[in-house]
């Protein structure tokens, strides 16, 4: 038991399972409005891909520690898919020069937020909370705020197709971008250093760590997973969107939401990729479930409510795990 709530990643993984046995019996028993299935579950794998990038762009920038936060994801996805929207369907890039180029965008808006809360010193929730203001201002007004849907725009829509049951971009983009979070975090200099600096900022300085740069590099960081989150937005609605990121809560809370579920400190300098990939698993399958248990529009407004008491677990869930290490 002491193992149970002290690891996040056993906690979660039994949870889940928890979750997807009793919505099944419940589904099984006439309960809900359909059934709670394997292919349902796997159908909702499209929400759970650009939720489950984004809780890791918040994990990088949360244990970079100072108050680590990221209000501006759901914009730059938003600006950044505007922008590949015109790269792809107006100037007709091809489609991987236009990645390439949704890539460097969003590093460029990371770049802005890792400039104000690294070198300028501003509070990393003042700054991202005016850049959140800014990209999705400049979002709507790069196209009159019409989205863009030429032919080239819907032919994308074939990167997110399915394999199976399963969406194809699970493969090709939340993978690939899994795996490299996950030897940055443990495996190289860098990732170390990000969870020294996330520690103890005071201690990494005197050790001559480059603190101010490695919290930079968090923030550019979690502009180009938004940005790999633009591109997979615009293909699974073959419409590139000003609202895409921002349309009603945004995609911002919900994704710190996951990363805060998945064991991330907010006082930094604790996280792990394999929490957040199960957190995230976790709350795409929650909200699924609950979206069965109405007929009417009443799921979408439950599943706040839901996102709400699993945010606050989360941060009791912390609170023990962090007095548990002291």
């Amino acid at each position: 038991m002491k193992r149970l709530i002290t690891d996040r990643v056993l906690l979660l993984f039994a949870l889940l399972v928890i979750l997807v046995v009793w919505m099944s019996v419940l589904g099984a028993n006439g309960y809900l409005v359909a059934p709670y299935d394997a292919d349902y579950l796997l159908s909702s794998l499209e929400s759970f891909v650009p939720l489950c990038l984004l809780g890791l762009a918040e994990l990088l920038v949360i244990v970079s520690g100072r108050g680590g936060i990221d209000l501006s994801v759901g914009a730059m996805v938003s600006l950044v898919g505007m922008m590949f929207g015109f790269m792809v369907g107006f100037w007709h890039w091809p489609v991987w020069l236009a990645i390439a180029g949704a890539l460097v965008a969003g590093a460029v808006l990371g770049a802005v937020n890792g400039f104000l809360v690294a070198w300028l010193g501003v509070p990393a929730l003042i700054a991202t909370l005016a850049t959140y203001y800014a990209f999705t201002s400049l979002a709507l007004v790069s196209n009159n705020n019409a989205p863009i849907s030429t032919q080239p725009i819907q032919d994308l829509h074939s990167l997110t197709s399915t394999v199976g049951q399963v969406p194809l971009q699970v493969f090709t983009f939340l993978l690939p971008c899994a795996v490299l979070a996950w030897l940055l975090a443990n495996r190289t200099n860098y990732g170390r250093r990000l969870y020294a600096v996330g520690t103890n900022e005071a201690a990494a300085k005197f050790a001559g760590l480059p603190v101010v740069s490695i919290r930079f590099r968090a923030y550019v960081l979690s502009g180009m997973l938004s940005a790999v989150v633009a591109v997979i937005t615009v293909a699974q609605f073959a419409s590139a969107r000003p609202d895409a990121g921002t349309v009603g809560n945004g995609m911002a809370l919900p994704a710190i939401t996951i990363a805060i579920l998945g064991g991330t400190a907010i006082t930094g300098g604790i996280g792990r990729v394999g929490g957040v990939l199960i957190a995230s698993l976790f709350v795409v399958w929650l909200n699924a479930g609950i979206l069965l248990a109405f007929e009417d529009s009443r799921g979408s407004q439950y599943q706040l409510l839901a996102l709400g008491a699993v945010l606050v677990v989360s941060a009791l869930l912390n609170r023990v795990t962090l007095a548990r290490r002291e």
